[in-house]
């Protein structure tokens, strides 16, 4: 059991805070991964949990134990820098068993644990190598697997990836993505590449300026952002918004008016919105099909992606947009083409960026 708790954690550096009043429950055996842009406080926070930075204010609580004031050798958890941090004079069985020689464990025992971690990590050919004979990703491999034969409660990734070329990056996420169904461990991972946060987690922790924007599935995060920020940051091409105003609001939703004069009857809670007030209507790029009697674009750039076109482009009010049309769709850059939004796909954010509730919810699953 690997259970992790954040209760109340700030941080100040001086005068200037980096973390507020943050709270979070992470389960047993569960891969969660702290999403944001640069200085969110990400890194910081996953320091405070391996006890390299100490937290103003609030507890790290590991399986019901405060351990807050405990070093970081005495937590249970292991660290994989974005940096591999081998030894170069070292081979990858030494590098794996450093930390265990370090612990004075009986050759044997050290043996059999280096043996078995090689072998999760499909090492074995490699042992007798140097750091500097290794690929990329073998070399991150040897960082995970000497933290692998520490039996950590918990490991902690701090985005061990960047380092990497694309290609390789996609190939390690899915070896992670393994590690943690063969390992059944507690892993929290950080990075801003919201790519491999949908991909990889359990659930996701969104931060934002240093705070929790949102925690929750990858789905969830996708499907219902509670905030314009969580919807620009997740999904791939970004979230479309465009300014509108609310023209009437009734039991069935909100009707709006773009500034491109689109005129939507989009299904939400109304709440408190009245009839004037400026809000952006949100819409993934995926969900905007063509179509007649729809929203204008003026083309300036097309990717052809095989199966896709990435459509880029501004309506005659100056909103970027960005729409996921067939491969084979009718678009060329220099022209003009014809969009059609769906009511039911799109969001509304209100003056404060919080999402205004649907009427009735998309199933999601994952």
């Amino acid at each position: 059991m690997a259970t992790l708790d954040l209760n109340n954690i700030s941080k100040s550096f001086g005068e200037t805070q980096v973390l507020y009043d943050i709270q979070l429950s992470i389960r047993d055996k569960e891969f969660v991964v702290f999403v944001g842009p640069s200085g969110c406080g990400k890194s910081t926070l996953l320091r405070i949990i391996a006890g390299l930075e100490e937290a103003t204010s609030g507890s790290v609580v590991i399986d019901g134990e405060d351990v807050s004031l405990s070093h970081p050798v005495d937590r249970g958890i292991s660290m994989v820098f974005q940096s591999y941090a081998l030894y170069p004079h070292l081979s990858v069985f030494e590098n794996i068993a450093f930390p265990l020689r370090v612990a004075k464990m009986p050759e044997a025992e050290l043996k059999e644990r280096v043996a078995r971690a090689a072998d999760i990590l499909q090492l074995n050919d490699k042992m007798k190598l140097k750091p500097a004979q290794l690929s990329g990703g073998q070399r991150q491999r040897v960082a995970i697997g000497r933290s692998i034969v520490r039996e950590p409660k918990i490991f902690l990734f701090d985005e061990p990836l960047s380092n990497l070329d694309a290609a390789l990056r996609g190939d390690m996420r899915v070896e992670l993505s393994q590690l943690h169904r063969d390992l059944q461990a507690t892993m929290v991972y950080v990075t801003h590449d919201q790519i491999e946060a949908m991909t990889m987690a359990d659930r996701i922790v969104v931060l934002n300026q240093g705070r929790v924007e949102q925690f929750g599935t990858p789905m969830e995060l996708y499907h219902h952002p509670a905030t314009k920020f969580v919807a620009s940051f997740i999904g791939q091409p970004n979230m479309n918004f465009l300014p509108a105003k609310v023209t009437d609001t009734d039991a069935d939703g909100l009707s709006v008016k773009t500034e491109d004069g689109l005129q939507l009857k989009i299904p939400v809670e109304t709440g408190s919105a009245s009839i004037g007030e400026n809000v952006d209507i949100g819409i993934r790029p995926e969900n905007i099909t063509q179509g007649p009697k729809g929203l204008k674009l003026n083309v300036s750039v097309v990717e052809r992606l095989g199966g896709t076109s990435i459509t880029y482009g501004r309506t005659d009010a100056g909103s970027r947009i960005c729409a996921a049309l067939d491969g084979v769709a009718n678009v060329r850059e220099g022209e003009t083409t014809e969009l059609t939004l769906d009511p039911n796909d799109c969001h509304v954010f209100d003056a404060s960026g919080t999402v205004m509730r649907r009427l009735q919810a998309p199933e999601i699953s994952g």
